[in-house]
């Protein structure tokens, strides 16, 4: 499904964000990228979501060469990739519904599917009573589950997820963790960037381990 051979991304000069990583992630697998601050958990996700291009190595997703697609062709690599991102990216002045339907907008699906895919995903992340709620009447939580219903709401193969869970409590964060799981289920390729410890306690899954833009570990969690 993702597999990485050798791919370094710098930001600076003799300073690489990511230095030959190595990594492959099978369809349907569920992976947690952890690693302090500054090792390149949010670079390795824009990477594979093609926002940036690696300067060396070679990225496939789906046995397709990112490098080598044009700037084109990456929307429609992104319409089989969801993204999650820590602080919400939610438009205030749009109801829930809306927030959600836009992915598929874009995506130029037709009325009656954004409908009907809009209804079923909302019910699914428990938010069908919060439809024509805007996001800043909501809990920090049911932002984030708007956020998920956005992200999954086309149906994507790859679902990659940073820090999901940065601003909220313990509890709300296993509840999206447990959300997270569940959508796993149906067959969705997870990546996950995360530093909370409690959770991958809790649900245990592979785990690569991030420092200075290497991989350091690769293994089950604890």
């Amino acid at each position: 499904m993702i597999q990485l051979f050798h791919v370094t991304k710098y930001y600076e000069a003799n300073r690489p964000a990511i230095q030959d990583v190595n990594l492959q992630v099978e369809k349907g697998e569920f992976l947690y990228i952890t690693g302090p601050s500054g090792a390149g958990k949010s670079t390795l996700l824009k990477l594979i979501y093609c926002d940036e291009r690696a300067d060396e190595g070679q990225i496939l997703i789906g046995g397709r060469n990112a490098a080598r697609l044009k700037a084109s062709q990456i929307p429609i690599l992104r319409r089989n990739i969801g993204v999650v991102f820590q602080d919400f990216k939610l438009i205030s002045h749009k109801k829930v519904y809306e927030n959600v339907a836009l992915a598929m907008k874009v995506a130029a699906f037709p009325p009656r599917e954004i409908k009907k895919r809009v209804s079923e995903v909302l019910e699914e992340v428990g938010l069908d009573k919060k439809r024509d709620s805007y996001p800043l009447q909501l809990s920090g939580g049911e932002q984030q589950r708007v956020c998920i219903a956005r992200a999954v709401v086309n149906r994507p193969s790859i679902l990659l997820a940073d820090e999901p869970t940065g601003n909220l409590d313990s509890e709300l964060s296993f509840e999206v963790f447990e959300l997270l799981r569940n959508i796993n289920t149906s067959g969705t390729t997870m990546i996950i960037a995360t530093h909370n410890r409690e959770v991958l306690k809790r649900i245990p899954r592979r785990m690569i381990g991030l420092q200075e833009g290497k991989i350091v570990s690769d293994g089950w969690t604890p």
